[in-house]
């Protein structure tokens, strides 16, 4: 199943890049954690027709990934799976809102496409940043920092859980679609009159999966409480970065920077 082989090697690759030793790797966890955030919620909170703004907002995943040393497939792969979604739903604006924003020659730019093009711009730097930070830092100190800042601890352990074993989900589902295929010979899929009982079994196989980890994590003496990661303090960089590569996102989301770009080039 090329699929399920090609989402667990993905897996694996975010994580063994997380090993890195960039510089944006050694970026304090807390401070990749608070920018990609504050980056979110200022690319989010612009408006649906304003695209000259939102496009300087391009910077921030290129230069991570460039120091970073990401490779862009990877996170394209993942960046694939969210698109399909906005793309549905901004697809809509363009037939419903046909109002001529301006035109390129005879033909009109209308307010639904802008619409359009923002949502897909939003989606695309928003998972983006999300992949670069998974990419940048392990899961473990993530968990750490959203412990830091007051999370409920039911819900990181959920995140880090679901994270974890999902690679053991797929490999399950793998397993079973092995075993399918080989007794139905000439099949290029799961029939849709089986796929009631391959869903069912895939639930009980996963209960069954669920509490054999559970024994041996108890085995392992855990009491409910993971050990994320080391305490790691924020020295003077740590805090420079985080200060500057604020000012510069709230300096772009309040400063109109199209309009004095225009006028430097006049």
């Amino acid at each position: 199943m090329t699929g399920i082989s090609e989402s667990m090697s993905t897996i694996n690759s975010l994580e063994e890049l997380a090993d890195k030793k960039t510089i944006i790797h050694q970026i304090h966890p807390r401070v990749k954690l608070i920018l990609t955030l504050l980056y979110i919620v200022l690319v989010i909170s612009y408006k649906p027709y304003d695209i000259t703004g939102l496009t300087f907002y391009a910077f921030y995943p290129i230069i991570l990934m460039v120091l970073g040393e990401i490779p862009f497939m990877p996170l394209f792969k993942r960046l694939l799976i969210a698109l399909p979604f906005s793309f549905f739903a901004g697809l809509s604006n363009i037939f419903f809102d046909r109002q001529a924003a301006f035109f390129i020659g005879s033909l009109p730019i209308t307010f639904g496409l802008i619409s359009f093009f923002s949502i897909m711009l939003k989606t695309i730097f928003t998972v983006m940043a999300v992949l670069i930070l998974i990419a940048t830092t392990s899961m473990p100190k993530i968990a750490y920092q959203l412990l830091s800042f007051k999370l409920p601890q039911m819900i990181v352990e959920q995140i880090m859980l679901t994270y974890r074993y999902i690679s053991v989900l797929l490999q399950e589902v793998s397993s079973m679609y092995t075993a399918y295929i080989l007794r139905s010979p000439g099949a290029k899929g799961i029939k849709m009159q089986d796929m009631g009982v391959f869903v069912g079994q895939l639930l009980l196989r996963s209960f069954d999966r669920a509490e054999n980890i559970y024994m041996a994590m108890k085995c392992r003496g855990y009491d409910g409480k993971f050990l994320y990661a080391k305490p790691q303090p924020m020295i003077k960089s740590d805090w420079m970065i985080l200060l500057m590569t604020a000012g510069l996102l709230f300096l772009m989301r309040f400063f109109d920077l199209g309009l004095f770009i225009g006028n430097f080039v006049r």
